[in-house]
């Protein structure tokens, strides 16, 4: 079986080493206003920890949940028992999703609100990476408390490291100026925060990528697109770890044995 516990990097300076790939887990907890090409049903629990257990023996120690992926927490907590510490868990602050609505909150007091609940949901004292998860407006985001909040969360050890979910390239420069990593859309058809993964090279930033298979989209494009997607992603020095959102076994096992393919060829 295909591992990548070979390939591990380094998250910047934080200390953190992440799986090049982390398993996304908003298809645990919502179906609702997501933005992939086909619906889908939540898995039960018994799906979701032989998910857990797959991705585990494929070496992916990355999992990537937040308040806005509906039950996505609270779900996790009570099935990481036992396995906590095999885990690098990020979460995210600033969205809410209740009603089928997004709801953003950057204040300090929703902000530390958001890490302790995270904390409880998911059965835990920490949380190794807290994401703000920005509305689009990035450098209004960054404006405001989230981030002077997030520093003083990592000061207390609730949280080790810390950063930002944004869209635009001026916000991520920002982000990665004051906090430890950025998350960023990278693929074959988005390439305009490239400038992003460049200056956090040039600074020892981490890099995680979001929607690096273009949410799913990617996989409806040429012969292999999976592969290309992946040598596009993985190939770039900054980058830590590419998020898959999958909850179908065998999509992880064919996501796994193509950036393996590619870690592979790059040494």
């Amino acid at each position: 079986m295909s591992s990548l516990q070979p390939f591990y990097r380094a998250l910047g300076s934080t200390g953190l080493q992440l799986s090049p790939l982390g398993l996304g887990t908003v298809k645990i907890g919502r179906n609702q206003g997501v933005k992939y090409p086909t619906g889908f049903e939540l898995p039960d629990d018994g799906a979701v920890l032989n998910l857990l257990a797959q991705a585990r023996d494929l070496g992916i120690n990355l999992l990537d949940t937040a308040p806005a992926y509906g039950t996505s927490e609270q779900r996790l907590g009570p099935l990481l028992k036992g396995q906590r510490d095999q885990w690098v868990i990020c979460s995210k602050v600033g969205e809410e999703f209740t009603e089928g609505q997004s709801h953003f909150d950057f204040s300090a007091d929703h902000t530390r609100r958001s890490v302790e609940r995270s904390l409880q949901r998911l059965g835990t004292d920490r949380l190794e990476l807290v994401l703000v998860h920005s509305d689009g407006n990035d450098l209004d985001v960054l404006d405001q408390e989230v981030y002077p909040t997030l520093a003083q969360l990592k000061q207390e050890g609730l949280i080790l490291a810390y950063g930002f979910s944004g869209k635009t390239v001026e916000g991520g420069l920002r982000a990665l100026q004051q906090g430890d990593c950025a998350m960023v859309t990278y693929n074959l058809r988005e390439q305009a925060e490239r400038p992003v993964l460049d200056f956090a090279l040039q600074h020892n930033k981490g890099i995680l990528i979001k929607k690096a298979l273009a949410s799913g989209h990617l996989c409806l494009d040429g012969t292999n697109p999976v592969h290309s997607g992946l040598e596009l992603v993985l190939g770039h020095p900054a980058v830590t770890s590419a998020i898959i959102g999958t909850i179908n076994p065998a999509h992880l096992t064919q996501n796994v044995e193509a950036a393996v393919s590619v870690l592979t060829q790059m040494e």
